[in-house]
């Protein structure tokens, strides 16, 4: 059965910057360019009536930036943040993006964000819910490194990267955001317990009201998922 396409939209005031973003979109034949917008209230209003997956956003932009037209969405799509200043890339993952490109763009690096957007949905696509696979691989430098899931301890970002802690004092640092991470990980295994880090629930050896403890490392639990994570640790 063919894969449906996967709808992708483009937000961004410079003409320079959607062109080279949209010509890197129709380079793959499993995405649909739906629309390019030079701000976010033309595609504000263009989106009640088009559906977009995915939108490539850019930040600066002149009467609402994309983080103020994020929050005005009522149905949030995934996003690939597009911007020229690195100070936004922590925020973006309170934004759950997908990936963060420092402009200007390098036509490798938006390759390699072009994969986390397949992943997410081909995973999505071809896994049924609830279900996971023993061990997955994670690009780390230029090799794809096999990791047993029982192996992952907790997941930390750092800035554009993330570390992946494995037993045995190993880890893999690896490009890519937490929300990209998360997506690949069993939602019955992993929790976000924190926007900075996802947590393999096996692991934890003992927690309170604002943190855990997982091989005498402390992890901090956001106050918004304590409850949901004593109830998901009572269940178990």
């Amino acid at each position: 059965m063919k894969k449906p396409q996967i709808k992708c939209a483009v937000v961004d005031d410079s003409p320079t910057q959607r062109l080279a973003i949209t010509n890197q979109i129709k380079k793959y034949c499993q995405l649909e360019l739906v629309g390019v917008w030079n701000n976010a209230i033309e595609a504000k209003n263009a989106l009640l009536d088009v559906k977009a997956d995915v939108l490539f956003l850019d930040i600066e932009m002149p009467v609402l930036n994309g983080f103020k037209f994020l929050d005005d969405l009522e149905n949030k799509p995934h996003v690939v943040i597009v911007t020229g200043k690195s100070k936004y890339a922590h925020k973006a993952f309170d934004y759950h993006a997908i990936d963060f490109l420092k402009k200007p763009l390098r036509s490798n690096r938006f390759g390699t964000a072009i994969e986390k957007v397949l992943q997410v949905y081909n995973s999505k696509s071809n896994i049924e819910p609830n279900t996971y696979f023993p061990s997955i691989f994670i690009k780390s430098g230029t090799k794809q490194h096999k990791v047993y899931l029982n192996d992952i301890l907790y997941i930390s970002a750092m800035g554009d990267f993330a570390k992946v802690h494995l037993e045995g004092n190993n880890s893999l640092v690896i490009t890519g955001t937490m929300t990209y991470l998360e997506s690949l990980l069993p939602n019955k295994k992993f929790f976000r317990a924190h926007r900075s880090f996802i947590v393999n629930l096996e692991k934890i050896e003992n927690f309170t009201t604002r943190y855990m403890e997982i091989k005498n490392e402390t992890i901090p639990i956001s106050r918004q998922k304590k409850q949901e994570l004593k109830d998901i640790l009572n269940y178990m």
